[in-house]
């Protein structure tokens, strides 16, 4: 069961550091980086990605275990988001796919498959990486989104509980109605999502408001949301054209998530090779609610293809 406490965070092998993309605009990314313990022997690299409206802050509780079991873990911020810069676009999930692999290969040179964790609106960008760039790919662990292109973006997107689908895809509006009030708005969401009521602390809560407070940060937020019907048809042309991806998936959702009962059929709509799992005792807020279960169902499903 996850604790009700506040979990102690190890960062001391935590290295924060920001990263230039040789994009046009240029786009700087922050990220996290930690690798495992010198005793261990390396099992290769995961790379965290994160959802709305969250940042890179979401995986706190489980990168320094994910570490300790051998991987080195990268944890960005993916463009728009936290302390990362804000471009008035590209947030269609493949360029912020392209992003991620500029910072993987490019800028840490990390060559070999990686393997890819993405929650939320990091699944949907954790799918356009394991899509487009299948050989730089180990492995790719992803849920709690409703992925455009499948059916279940298609039996989800106009209900009430997906509302911000479409009040955040209105143009200029939802930045009006929210600016000044991000600490109401996201606290709908965490309440509403959360089984494990402890998960979000008034502290995290702070931390997360702080974040989308920033010049710019709700808008670029949005845009990812506008996004969602270019993203549809990405994601269907690339089976159409390819078939489905062939990197080894898992779609973890949280047991009590109300996406959960879709997960399987989603996947399997867009990977060949597929399984799905559960978090325990956990809502949408997978690695915060019960980042102990987050952890060991995810070293289970990536050990299977690990290597250094």
């Amino acid at each position: 069961m996850p604790s009700i406490n506040p979990l102690a965070i190890d960062d001391t092998r935590w290295k924060q550091r920001n990263a230039w993309l040789s994009t046009d605009p240029e786009i700087r990314l922050h990220y996290i980086d930690c690798p495992p313990p010198d005793n261990q022997t390396p099992k290769g690299t995961l790379l965290l990605i994160h959802g709305f409206p969250q940042t890179s802050y979401q995986f706190r509780h489980v990168i320094t275990p994910l570490a300790d079991a051998g991987y080195r873990v990268i944890v960005p911020d993916y463009r728009g988001a936290g302390d990362s810069s804000k471009p008035a676009s590209g947030y269609t999930k493949i360029v912020m796919a392209k992003d991620l692999l500029g910072l993987v290969r490019d800028i840490l040179g990390i060559k070999a498959k990686i393997h890819l964790v993405g929650h939320d609106i990091g699944g949907m960008i954790a799918h356009a990486y394991a899509s487009q760039y299948p050989d730089y790919v180990a492995s790719v662990v992803w849920g709690e989104c409703p992925l455009p292109g499948t059916s279940a973006y298609e039996q989800t997107k106009n209900t009430m509980g997906m509302f911000h689908f479409t009040f955040q895809a209105v143009p200029d509006l939802p930045e009006a109605l929210v600016s000044g009030r991000e600490r109401i708005y996201l606290k709908h969401f965490f309440e509403r999502l959360c089984l494990n009521t402890a998960a979000i602390s008034r502290q995290d809560l702070d931390q997360y408001t702080m974040s989308y407070s920033q010049p710019g940060a709700l808008r670029c937020g949005f845009e990812i949301y506008r996004a969602f019907e270019k993203d549809k048809e990405e994601n269907e042309s690339w089976v159409r054209e390819a078939g489905k991806c062939m990197v080894p998936a898992m779609g973890l959702s949280g047991d009590k998530s109300a996406l959960e009962k879709l997960a399987e059929e989603m996947v399997g709509e867009v990977y060949e090779n597929f399984e799905v799992g559960t978090v325990e005792d956990s809502g949408h807020w997978i690695a915060e609610e019960n980042p102990e279960d987050f952890v060991r169902k995810v070293v289970r499903f990536v050990g299977k293809y690990a290597s250094a």
